[in-house]
């Protein structure tokens, strides 16, 4: 017998034999020879990709065209896909479909509290308990050289004293460096060239640059209303009552139920929540069912609601039927879609002091600080007499306990300012987002589909948002930006102009002897 052979065989004094068996049998089952590749058809791939996913038009399309790619070029891959958005968005499944598609084994590995760079590169065999990392074991599940690989939720991986697993991940992600890939329990090269890597993260912050930097991002915003409708009817109804032992004979949930529990019990970007609600609603009809109580089939209306899943949790904001001079509607991102926030300004006898309550940020607490520096420099010889060193000012955004920043609210705050200064009120169908400059320029700020959705379903009438950012309304949906009118704007002047219909003169700056003053322009 070889040596290898009797090390392999262990024994009494060979407690090592066990550790070569499953190296053995590992470089067996790996995959090491490519099978006969099945061609790429994308008119298959749309149709799952459609059959599967309501919404994400971009998404899907951006996915089409990587497979175009992959078909031009045989197969070899290049770009790594990164899928970033909120949870329950569908970044999972979406990589599922696209193996679906492809007609190829689908592995998943989670990375979510991984701090150990050996569950990446493997540890070495001379260690107690030594594993092949998770990329190897992946592989060795899949059976195959060219599978769907997601790695979920790479932003949750964090560096330890074991090492930095992000940093060795590198290796794995780069095309230029994966046909080589060395696992440390493994010491054979082993060729990922082949195999489809696919991402997903809730955000980008947490990632490292040079990781990013090796994926393509696509980004999920999230869902509408009108979507989550039809994801709701198509796929989470029929799965809900599968999951359940019920069918449609047995359980049916009328649209408008659909709907109040889309709006009234869920706020989320994704439709995770609203799965559960719907889980709960069948849970219900299941009691109901086995205690004999009903007949079939059930039929689940909108007044019924509060019996079966209690009492409304989501309290939306909507626009005031009437707005007092000082306060403003402002429009905000949050991680779960858009909302709107009214910003209230008043004044009080005082020496000039400047009060901001609300928790706000460093951000939003310097564009008010702007926003007060520009009215008192604009308005100073049209503000009815307003004497701001014997008035103190104190500006709060609700909810209280909600914290906020942002560099989208310097508009808002700015004509909230003028408004409580000028004694003039803000059409409360009327909303806004942008932040401002010293000199009186409109910026663009981000996540405009959100606060549009948002907007729209407050109740809004009219928009003011950067010019630069008219770009974005093509992502806003066609039945919302109908509904909406918009007003791109560059300067305050503008925006001065369109809520409060006040002529701001422009200023032109002089020297004067002493130094440079702002003069106005009548």
């Amino acid at each position: 017998m070889s040596e290898l052979k009797k090390l392999e065989a262990g024994g009494p004094h060979n407690p090592e034999g066990h550790v070569i068996r499953n190296y053995l049998d590992l470089l067996l089952d790996l995959p090491w020879v490519t099978e006969e590749k099945k061609s790429i058809d994308i008119a298959e791939a749309r149709r799952v990709l459609e059959s599967n996913h309501n919404g994400l038009e971009k998404v899907k399309e951006r996915i089409i065209q990587h497979l175009a790619v992959m078909k031009l070029k045989q197969e070899k891959q290049g770009s790594i896909l990164l899928l970033t958005g909120p949870p329950g968005t569908g970044k999972t499944s979406l990589g599922k479909s696209i193996a679906d598609a492809l007609g190829r084994k689908y592995v998943r590995v989670s990375f979510g509290g991984v701090k150990d760079e050996a569950e990446i590169r493997g540890h070495r065999r001379t260690y107690v308990g030594a594993l092949p990392g998770r990329i190897i074991q992946g592989m060795k599940k899949a059976g195959t050289k060219n599978p769907v690989f997601i790695l979920d939720e790479v932003d949750k991986l964090s560096s330890s004293y074991a090492g930095d697993p992000a940093s060795a991940l590198l290796e794995v992600l780069d095309p230029e460096q994966n046909g080589t890939f060395s696992d440390h329990y493994l010491e054979v090269p082993y060729d990922l060239s082949e195999v489809l890597f696919i991402a997903t993260a809730n955000s980008v912050a947490n990632i490292p640059w040079p990781l990013l930097d090796r994926m393509e991002m696509i980004e999920i915003s999230g869902y509408t209303k009108n979507e989550k409708f039809a994801i709701a009817r198509d796929h989470l109804l029929p799965s809900t009552l599968e999951e359940h032992g019920l069918d449609a004979d047995k359980l049916k949930i009328e649209d408008e139920a659909l709907k109040v529990i889309i709006e009234k019990y869920t706020r989320e970007a994704g439709v995770r929540q609203l799965k559960k609600q719907l889980a709960k609603t069948a849970r219900f009809v299941s009691e109901k069912i086995v205690s004999g109580k009903v007949d079939f089939p059930y039929v689940v209306k909108a007044d019924m609601l509060k019996e079966i899943l209690g009492k409304e949790v989501i309290r939306q904001e909507e626009a005031r039927k009437e707005n007092v001079p000082g306060v403003v509607t402002g429009l905000a991102w949050t991680p779960v879609g858009g909302d709107i926030l009214f910003i209230e300004g008043t004044f009080m006898p005082g020496n000039g002091k400047l009060t901001l309550t609300g928790q706000l940020g460093d951000v939003m607490k310097e564009s008010a600080k702007i926003s007060l520096s520009l009215v008192r420099s604009r308005l100073a010889n049209t503000a009815n007499s307003f004497d701001f060193t014997s008035s103190d000012i104190h500006i709060h955004v609700p909810s209280g306990a909600t914290p906020k920043d942002g560099p989208s609210a310097g508009v808002t705050l700015f004509t909230a300012l003028t408004s409580l200064i000028m004694g003039k009120a803000v059409d409360p169908k009327l909303a806004m987002t942008g932040e401002i400059t010293l000199s009186g320029a409109v910026l663009p700020v981000g996540g405009i589909k959100e606060k549009i959705l948002a907007a729209h379903r407050a109740g809004i009438k009219k928009v003011i948002l950067p010019k630069e950012n008219e770009r974005d309304l093509e992502d806003v949906p066609d039945d919302v930006r109908s509904e909406l009118k918009f007003i791109p704007v560059e300067t305050i002047e503008e925006v001065l102009k369109e809520a409060l219909d006040i002529d701001l003169p422009r200023p032109i700056v002089s020297y004067t002897g002493n130094g440079f003053a702002a003069t106005q322009n009548v």
